[in-house]
């Protein structure tokens, strides 16, 4: 789903960290090809919707949302953390 505004931010943030049916973990892209977990948008969610809707190129500003189906190397940029993938090779 992209975001292209802050309603689209706000409409993907009420989804959770996982979809509605089959329960995929979800992960934002920011402008600048970085992840950011679920988690990270929520804790700093007035900086990434200022950035969203300022379109301004700070590190926040996310475009997309995703499901990340079988990476597990994929890591949040803000903390760090692994972002869970839907089918771990293991």
């Amino acid at each position: 789903m992209q975001i292209k505004s802050v309603r689209d931010l706000m409409t993907a943030l009420r989804q959770g960290k996982y979809t509605s049916v089959g329960s995929y973990p979800l992960f934002f892209y920011t402008h600048d090809g970085e992840c950011l977990s679920v988690s990270a948008v929520r804790e700093n969610i007035y900086r990434v919707a200022r950035a969203v809707r300022d379109g301004s190129r700070d590190g926040w500003q996310v475009v997309a949302h995703d499901v990340n189906w079988e990476s597990e190397d994929l890591q949040c940029a803000d903390s760090g953390e692994p972002i869970e993938c839907a089918y771990p090779s293991t």
